[in-house]
C-alpha cells in the first residue's frame, strides 16, 4: 500500500520560513517524479513545485520562484520543500504527490496523494 505523508505545516508569520517534508513508502521511490501542491481555501489545488526521479530537473510555480526549493533524498525515500520568504498568500494545505509521468507540472498525472499539511501564513 503506497503512502505519502507529509509533514512540517504549520503557523509562521510573513518572511518566516517553513521546510516540509514528505515521507513515502509502499513504492520504489526513485521511479517516480515527485511534486508538491497546495489548495487555498474555495481555491483549486495548484502545482507549486516539482523534482524529477534523480534530481536532475526542478519546476516552481512562477508564484514561488526564488523562495521555494524542492529536494528528495532517494535514500530516505523522502521529497522536501524548503519555503523562504513566506507570504500570506502562500497559506494553504500542501500536498505531495507522485507520478511515474514526464509532465511533472500537471496535477493530473499523478497517482499517488498525501493527506496534506497545513501552512498558515500570517501578516
Amino acid at each position: 500500500q503506497v503512502q505519502l505523508v507529509e509533514s512540517g505545516g504549520g503557523l509562521v508569520q510573513a518572511g518566516g520560513s517553513l521546510r516540509l517534508s514528505c515521507a513515502a513508502s509502499g513504492l520504489t521511490f526513485s521511479s517516480y517524479g515527485m511534486g508538491w501542491f497546495r489548495q487555498a481555501p474555495g481555491k483549486e489545488r495548484e502545482f507549486v513545485a516539482a523534482i524529477s526521479r534523480s534530481s536532475g530537473s526542478t519546476y516552481y510555480a512562477d508564484s514561488v520562484k526564488g523562495r521555494f526549493t524542492i529536494s528528495r533524498d532517494n535514500a530516505k525515500n523522502t521529497v522536501y520543500l524548503q519555503m523562504n520568504s513566506l507570504k500570506p498568500e502562500d497559506t494553504a494545505v500542501y500536498y505531495c504527490a507522485a507520478t511515474t509521468s514526464g509532465a511533472l507540472q500537471y496535477k493530473y498525472v499523478y497517482k499517488y496523494w498525501g493527506q496534506g499539511t497545513p501552512v498558515t501564513v500570517s501578516s
